[in-house]
């Protein structure tokens, strides 16, 4: 269960992006964003597997954030099709945040899921070659 995904989540990987290949890099990650100050709790993430845009720049991206308070998470997922964000249970908050490298992103609200559940979509996210996972709810909100 191989794969190759870049990760941008800390201030070091601007120079060089961090290289996920196997599903304990997942765990790894989402342990790091659990763990790292708060300002640093978002991840982008980009399948090398997916081919590219004419610019070169990828044809999609998923940002996974993850809160350690309240072991929650949030997934963001772009492409061709789309926005799309998880949705979590209605009474979740309503003002949710997440930055990657000082860089805050709003998430529409209740769209926060389980940690296990954020761990698993990315797995699946990465062994499926940068498609959207199937294992969460999502959303194309109007505003966001």
């Amino acid at each position: 269960m191989q794969f190759r995904v870049e990760a941008y989540y800390r201030p070091q990987h601007g120079d060089k992006r961090e290289l996920l290949v196997a599903p304990e890099d997942v765990d790894e990650l989402i342990d790091s964003l659990l763990a790292g100050p708060i300002h640093q709790n978002l991840a982008e993430l980009h399948s090398l597997e997916r081919s590219t845009l004419p610019s070169g720049a990828p044809d999609h991206e998923l940002l996974v954030g993850a809160d350690q308070s309240l072991q929650v998470g949030v997934l963001e997922f772009m492409d061709a099709s789309g926005n799309w964000t998880t949705v979590g249970l209605q009474e979740g908050r309503t003002e949710v945040r997440y930055s990657c490298v000082n860089h805050m992103t709003e998430f529409p609200a209740h769209s926060e899921i389980p940690i296990d559940l954020i761990r698993r979509a990315v797995k699946e996210f990465c062994l499926s070659g940068g498609q959207r996972p199937t294992c969460v709810q999502w959303e194309n909100p109007e505003f966001w």
